[in-house]
């Protein structure tokens, strides 16, 4: 019994352990309220923001698919990918239609020309408040009123020009054009220098033409003095001659790399024109 007495007394809490204890399980009750009510800045960091949509404008006698290499490796990190037919059909017409294009891709955008292509972003982006980055790949930069045929007379050196054949097309309003077509056994010296005759022997095949009256046509608009630019410049072009290259992303104050490449650099260095791209994205989505 008197064994039966002290378990008893062990057990049995005294005021003193209820209190003690009730004070214990407000401090942790407090605690936990404190940590569930704990403002947002002390949870996990918020999701980063999604990263602009890379629109991709190809150039003369080429297609879309010339950015394939360039459009994997985009995709592999992160980045939304479009890349619309250029019409190649005059520099107005064509900045009209990329223009148009543009109001289909929701939130920031990084529009990115080869060659001929160049002119058209220049166009085509400007007032645009979601196009943050221009980047020039190997291509034009004119300024306002200025035409492609009096830059290339300014900076001879380019053989493109005389490897071109002339073909002659029916107007939809009366009358006849001109289309341009390099030749098919020029086209991997003139354009593709250093990427394997297998595949430019299929692009001298598959070309697609440009409007001969594009080189006479007067840029009107230049996005390239708002908005900020990236240019690469391709040391081995024969379709723009590298001192043209130079004197227009210099004009353009645009950041500037340069790259021992032929004028098909998205081919034959797609890793390269991927790192400039994804550097302007960087650059202007802070």
């Amino acid at each position: 019994m008197h064994m039966k007495a002290k378990m008893k007394s062990v057990l049995r809490p005294s005021r003193r352990r209820v209190s003690a204890l009730a004070a214990v399980a407000g401090v942790a009750a407090l605690s936990l309220a404190s940590m569930t009510s704990a403002p947002a800045a002390t949870a996990e960091p918020a999701a980063q923001a999604a990263k602009p949509t890379v629109v991709l404008v190809h150039g003369a006698f080429a297609d879309s698919s010339s950015w394939n290499s360039v459009i994997t490796r985009l995709r592999h990190d992160g980045y939304p990918v479009v890349a619309p037919a250029n019409p190649l059909r005059g520099v107005a017409s064509d900045s009209d239609y990329l223009e148009s294009y543009l109001k289909s891709v929701k939130g920031p955008v990084v529009l990115v020309g080869h060659s001929y292509g160049g002119s058209v972003i220049s166009d085509a982006g400007a007032g645009n408040p979601e196009v943050k980055a221009l980047v020039y790949i190997a291509a034009f930069v004119p300024d306002k009123d200025e035409t492609l045929a009096e830059l290339g007379d300014r900076f001879p050196g380019a053989t493109l020009p005389s490897a071109l054949d002339a073909v002659p097309y029916p107007l939809p309003g009366g009358g006849t054009g001109t289309d341009l077509y390099v030749q098919k056994d020029k086209f991997h010296d003139a354009f593709a220098a250093d990427v394997p005759r297998s595949v430019t022997d299929i692009m001298a095949v598959t070309q697609r033409p440009l409007a001969a009256s594009v080189f006479d046509e007067k840029t009107t608009k230049t996005a390239w003095k708002t908005i900020p630019s990236w240019d690469l410049v391709t040391t081995q072009d024969h379709a723009i001659a590298p001192a043209e290259q130079r004197f227009m992303a210099k004009r353009a104050h645009a950041h500037t790399i340069e790259v021992n490449s032929s004028h098909a650099v998205a081919i034959s260095h797609p890793g390269t024109v991927t790192r400039l791209i994804e550097q302007a994205a960087r650059a202007t989505s802070k």
